[in-house]
């Protein structure tokens, strides 16, 4: 945290009132601790602030005595791509936001200040040769090719969330069901079906290859790393980078989310019932769940226009 929170060197440094930089340190740490949010994002949110400040100073304004058409002035002063508008806004209305909490009759310059529109980007699915090729990759042979294949197939089979397979204990596993109790965002539960295929590798993965990464313990995670302990989302990532480019899957097109999205895709291509994918997925709203007919459609489009002889 000590890298976020320091006060770099900067051009002007002389240009940022002393409380406006005062209020940005405690702005950041403060996010840091309630949201942990990563360093990255904190890093972004410090350098958007510091730039606002810099401008309403030359100005003879602070980032406490800003307006809206202050605000709205110098987002008209930044010319720069949707993402980017948007992340600055986020910046801001958080500052704010905290502001606001501390001072119940300080008005809230961000308030009526527009959102842009973010363009909608559709998920990215494999296609089911390249799911083929993705599952049989790792070498089962092998102790971790074993417990690897294993969570590729759970993932793929049962269209988990990174976190939710990474964090999945022993005793959500019932393997003469076939189902899996996951506990997804916001604390929900949801009973999942999990696949034959799936089931089979888990069998093989719980018969040999977990009981010698525990190493005679009892740890309630169900995948386990080489220590013994539980996997983490950056551990699942490297693996699944690294099984792509040995089937030769671009590392663009590939992330531990992707194996979710051609879950959510290859389901609705078969005829699953958008409703029931909601379910399986977790999502709270059916609009969330929606966005997969988009790929859908998208993927029926590009199968016409190659095959048809009109397309």
């Amino acid at each position: 945290m000590v890298s976020i929170v320091r006060m770099d060197k900067e051009e002007n440094p002389a240009s940022i009132a002393e409380a406006d930089r005062r209020g940005i340190a405690l702005f950041i740490e403060r996010v840091w601790s309630e949201d942990g949010l990563a360093e990255r994002t904190l890093e972004a949110y410090r350098r958007d602030l510091e730039a606002l400040a810099r401008w309403l100073a030359s100005r003879g304004r602070s980032l406490h005595t800003a307006t809206r058409e202050d605000i709205s002035a110098y987002h008209g002063t930044q010319a720069a791509a949707v993402r980017s508008i948007a992340r600055r806004q986020s910046a801001f209305r958080r500052y704010y936001a905290c502001v606001a909490r501390d001072e119940p009759d300080f008005v809230d310059p961000t308030l009526l200040i527009e959102r842009p529109k973010m363009p909608r980007s559709l998920p990215k699915a494999l296609a089911e040769r390249e799911i083929e090729g993705l599952l049989g990759a790792p070498d089962t042979g092998t102790v971790l090719g074993l417990r690897d294949r294993a969570m590729l197939e759970l993932m793929y089979a049962s269209g988990l969330r990174v976190s939710e397979l990474v964090e999945l204990p022993l005793a959500a596993l019932n393997t003469r069901q076939g189902v899996l109790r996951i506990t997804g965002k916001g604390g929900k539960d949801r009973l999942v079906p999990v696949g034959e295929e799936a089931l089979a590798r888990i069998g093989e993965y719980l018969a040999s290859a977990r009981p010698a990464l525990a190493r005679g313990r009892q740890p309630a995670a169900l995948f386990l790393s080489n220590r013994g302990e539980g996997m983490s989302r950056q551990m699942f990532w490297t693996l699944v980078k690294r099984y792509a480019q040995q089937v030769g899957i671009h590392a663009r097109r590939i992330s531990p989310h992707v194996l979710r999205h051609s879950f959510a895709t290859h389901l609705l291509n078969h005829g699953a019932d958008l409703r029931a994918l909601q379910m399986l997925l977790g999502h709270s709203s059916l609009s969330t769940t929606q966005i997969y007919t988009l790929v859908a459609k998208e993927g029926l489009k590009r199968l016409h226009a190659q095959h048809h002889p009109r397309g």
